[in-house]
């Protein structure tokens, strides 16, 4: 008991939190004593703050399922409804990162999390038969705010581990927050079984507590850590490296689909199969699983990639993506509910796993360049801080590209079925992106080649 009360000791005192003034993760003496315990309660918090987050930004994916005549949209409107959320998500990301280090990891949690009821609220008091498509789409554009808070989070959590457990810790703090998106439907599904269709307002509702619970929960156990800074200049050396590009391309393919398909499987599905699915209630028992594996999955990709590389990893798992979109392609075609489940729940996966392993190749391609540069300059500890340095930057850029990948998701399937009535243009504009992703995989990361970066 007295080596607990000890190990706390300097994140509290007579049982209230108090500022951290130094934090040393990487000496094991400090971690053992100090470091480990208020990273794990940091941990948790986070992971429970980025939970409601992303629920937040992924509502509309479950509120176009109620959305019935009453409201006149079609699903070209359902789409657009959809994609702005991922967009703006997608474009706060980076500023979410920046703003880690600038006001404090435990301050920007409070902020972001109280953001949430910007959307949330008005959701809550407007949805309903009558609401015009403009309103719509400026409720669903701010749910956006909960995609910032993933990056936020993951810059967060960074600070808090040593870098031997950085891995397990963001996956968990990662996978915690991806499992937003089934759980959202989830609360969607229920309110469709109980109070039924003309309740859409109800979802945002149930939001609300929790939203202020994050708020609430930061600010009494997070804590800021001493020193955190953003690197000037990182940003713009990471954004002229060949490899943050490539790696945005990657995670456009990975991230991109998850959330894209996460927020379109429900709809999609009702208008492939409307003689099966007739009504929100018979579709949304099936829209959560693809998200909850995909979730589930995602620190399976990263330790595949641990043992076995993760240029490795990423380049089969685009493989087994693309042939993932051709037996959808073919059970659309073919009319083959069971195949078409089969091959979306196949994409949740692979995409929950290519997160992982895609995420475990940037460390790596700054440490081995980081080691090419130490034998060149003979300055080890310099250039792994360069490392460090752009690796965080990489991250940002990737995250803020990656995401956007579920705009384009969306538009593909709203294109596709405005011009032909099906799906079946975007499926083939899937397994383009994924041969386009395993190529370049295999061309910048596996082809033998002199100067190919080891070890990726």
């Amino acid at each position: 008991m007295s080596t607990l009360v000890s190990s706390l000791a300097p994140a509290t005192t007579a049982g209230r939190r108090r500022p951290i003034t130094d934090w040393r993760p990487e000496d094991p003496e400090f971690w053992r004593t100090t470091g480990a315990p208020v990273a794990r309660r940091n941990l948790y918090v986070s992971i429970f703050a980025e939970h409601v987050g992303f629920s937040v930004w992924s509502l509309w994916s479950v509120t176009v399922l109620f959305l019935g005549p009453a409201y006149g949209i079609d699903p070209a409107g359902k789409f657009l409804l959809t994609a702005v959320p991922a967009a703006l998500g997608a474009v706060l990301r980076l500023p979410y990162t920046l703003a880690v280090a600038r006001f404090g990891g435990r301050n920007w949690t409070i902020v972001s999390a109280l953001l949430l009821l910007v959307p949330a609220v008005p959701m809550a008091l407007l949805l309903e038969p009558g609401v015009s498509y403009p309103t719509l789409m400026v409720l669903a554009c701010l749910t956006g705010v909960g995609g910032g808070n993933f990056a936020s989070s993951m810059a967060n959590i960074n600070l808090f581990f040593p870098d031997r457990l950085k891995g397990r810790a963001l996956g968990l703090n990662a996978g915690g927050g991806n499992l937003g998106v089934p759980v959202v439907q989830l609360v969607g599904l229920a309110v469709l079984a109980t109070a039924g269709a003309a309740y859409p307002r109800l979802v945002p509702a149930v939001y609300l507590p929790l939203i202020v619970l994050a708020a609430l929960a930061a600010a009494r156990w997070l804590d800021n850590v001493p020193g955190a800074r953003n690197e000037p200049g990182a940003l713009r050396a990471a954004a002229r490296d060949r490899h943050t590009w490539v790696m945005s391309l990657l995670y456009v393919g990975t991230f991109g689909s998850f959330i894209g398909f996460g927020f379109a499987f429900g709809q999609v599905l009702q208008l492939q199969f409307h003689d099966r699915f007739p009504t929100p209630v018979d579709a949304a028992w099936l829209t959560f699983l693809g998200p909850l594996v995909g979730s589930l999955v995602r620190p399976l990709g990263g330790q595949l990639a641990d043992r076995l590389g993760g240029a490795r990893v990423t380049f089969w798992n685009f493989v087994a993506m693309a042939a993932g979109a051709g037996l959808v392609l073919y059970a659309a075609r073919d009319r083959s509910l069971p195949l078409y489940l089969a091959g979306f729940l196949s994409l949740f996966v692979f995409s929950g796993i290519g997160n992982g392993s895609t995420y475990k190749m940037i460390p790596a391609i700054f440490r081995a360049r980081a080691a090419a540069e130490a034998e060149l300059t003979g300055d080890p500890e310099a250039a792994q801080r360069r490392a460090r340095r752009r690796s965080g930057a990489l991250i940002g850029i990737a995250g803020a590209v990656g995401a956007s990948g579920g705009v384009l998701v969306n538009v593909a399937f709203r294109q596709s079925f405005l011009t032909s009535g099906t799906a079946d243009a975007a499926y083939l504009a899937f397994i383009a992106w994924y041969a386009l992703c395993f190529a370049v995989t295999w061309v910048v990361y596996l082809r033998p080649a002199p100067g190919r970066l080891p070890g990726v």
